[in-house]
C-alpha cells in the first residue's frame, strides 16, 4: 500500500477563518433518512460525526421552507425540531474537531403536488420536467410547475434569510447555497427554464438577480467568509433539464459576480452527476477557476491521485467527494495509508434506517 502521508491533498489547511484538517471535503448527498416533518433521526449525528476527519463536511440539501420540498423524507431547517436535530449533529461533529456548512435547497419545478398537499410546485416559468420523480407512492409523472410572481420571489428569498439564521442557531460554521443541478436557482439562471419577461428573466443579468440576491441576503447573516455555493453548469438531471443557450457566457458572469462577493468558494461539480469528468461543450471548468478570485472546490469522480495532480497544477484547492464516504466513514484515513475503499450497494444509499447509513466499519 501506498503511504500518502505527506500528500498536500492531506495536509492541514486555512480557508478564510476556518482551519481545516486537510483539503479533502465530504459533498453533500441526499441520503432520504429524515421524517415527514424535515427532522433527522437521532443516529445522523453518529453519521456525520464518524465522517469528522473530512476538512469540511457539507451536509445533505436541506430544505429552507416546506415550499422548497422536492422529495420525502429529506431534512428541513425551518422548525424548530429541526433546528434541534442539527444542533445534535454539528454538536457531535465539532466534538470530533469537524467543521461543517448546511446546504441550503430550494427544489422549485423538481417536485410534485403530493408534496404540497396538492399545490403545484414554483418556478421561474411553466415548464413541465421530463420524466418521473419520487414521491411517497413512489414514481409519478412531473408535473407543470406554477410561475412565481414577483413578489413571491421576495418572499423565497426571506426564507434563504432566515435559513441562514437557523443554521447559526443549529451551531453551523457557515452555508453553503444549493445553486446546482436544475433546482430552483439553476432554474431561474437557465434560459431553457426561465422564460420570463420582467427583471428576472431575458437578459444575462436579469436571470442572475433572483440568485445574486439570495446570495446577498445570506451573506448578510454569515458574512461573506462562511458562505459558499455549489453551481454544475453541464448537468441536465433530474428533470432532462437542456442546458442554457450560452452556458459558459452565462456561468462566467455568474461566477464574476460571485467572486465580486468575496464568498469564501465555489463548489462546482465538473461533468455530469455520477458521470466522468469532462470539458463539457463550451464549458471550461478551468476558465471559470480563474474567473473566481476565492478558493475553488472540484467535484465529480476524483481520486486522491487525481486530486494531487490537479492541486499540483493550481487546478482547484479542495477536493470534495460524495459516494467513497458512503461506505468509508475514515476515507481520510484510508487514503493515507493507501487502503482499499470499500463499496456500498445502491440499496442503502437513499432511505431507510441506519443499517447501510451509519454502521460501516473504519480499517
Amino acid at each position: 500500500m501506498r503511504n500518502n502521508e505527506t500528500s498536500p491533498v492531506l495536509q492541514p489547511v486555512t480557508i478564510g477563518s476556518l482551519s481545516l484538517k486537510n483539503r479533502i471535503v465530504m459533498a453533500p448527498m441526499t441520503r432520504s433518512r429524515a421524517n415527514e416533518a424535515g427532522v433527522l433521526p437521532a443516529y445522523s449525528a453518529d453519521y456525520y460525526a464518524q465522517r469528522a476527519s473530512a476538512g469540511l463536511i457539507i451536509t445533505e440539501a436541506t430544505n429552507i421552507s416546506s415550499q422548497a420540498r422536492g422529495y420525502p423524507q429529506t431534512p428541513g431547517i425551518w422548525s424548530e425540531a429541526q433546528i434541534h436535530a442539527w444542533k445534535n449533529v454539528t454538536d457531535a461533529v465539532h466534538a470530533k474537531g469537524g467543521k461543517m456548512f448546511l446546504q441550503l435547497w430550494h427544489t422549485g419545478r423538481i417536485s410534485h403536488p403530493d408534496m404540497h398537499g396538492g399545490e403545484l410546485p414554483v418556478a421561474p416559468s411553466p415548464i413541465r420536467p421530463t420524466g418521473q420523480i419520487r414521491v411517497h407512492e413512489g414514481m409519478k409523472d412531473f408535473v407543470t410547475p406554477r410561475e412565481l410572481e414577483a413578489h413571491e420571489i421576495t418572499a423565497i428569498i426571506d426564507d434563504y434569510r432566515v435559513a441562514g439564521q437557523n443554521a447559526q442557531a443549529a451551531g453551523f460554521d457557515g452555508v453553503e447555497i444549493h445553486s446546482a443541478n436544475n433546482y430552483l436557482l439553476e432554474q431561474f439562471i437557465r434560459d431553457s427554464t426561465n422564460r420570463r419577461s420582467d427583471q428576472y428573466g431575458g437578459t444575462i443579468s436579469n436571470r442572475l438577480k433572483f440568485p445574486l440576491e439570495v446570495i446577498d441576503a445570506v451573506v448578510d447573516v454569515w458574512g461573506a467568509d462562511r458562505v459558499g455555493i455549489r453551481i454544475s453548469p453541464v448537468t441536465t438531471t433530474p428533470g432532462e433539464t437542456p442546458l442554457d443557450s450560452n452556458p459558459m457566457e452565462i456561468f462566467s458572469a455568474y461566477v464574476k459576480e460571485l467572486s465580486d462577493r468575496q464568498i469564501l468558494y465555489i463548489h462546482d461539480i465538473e461533468g455530469v452527476t455520477q458521470l466522468n469528468r469532462e470539458e463539457a461543450g463550451e464549458i471550461s471548468f478551468a476558465k471559470l477557476r480563474q474567473d473566481f478570485k476565492g478558493l475553488y472546490i472540484a467535484n465529480n469522480q476524483y481520486t486522491l491521485k487525481l486530486a494531487e495532480r490537479a492541486f499540483a497544477n493550481g487546478r482547484a484547492d479542495l477536493f470534495s467527494f460524495g459516494r467513497p464516504f458512503i461506505a468509508n466513514p475514515d476515507l481520510v484515513d484510508r487514503f493515507l495509508v493507501g487502503a482499499p475503499l470499500a463499496e456500498a450497494p445502491k440499496e442503502y444509499w437513499y432511505g431507510g434506517g441506519s443499517k447501510g447509513y451509519s454502521d460501516w466499519p473504519n480499517i
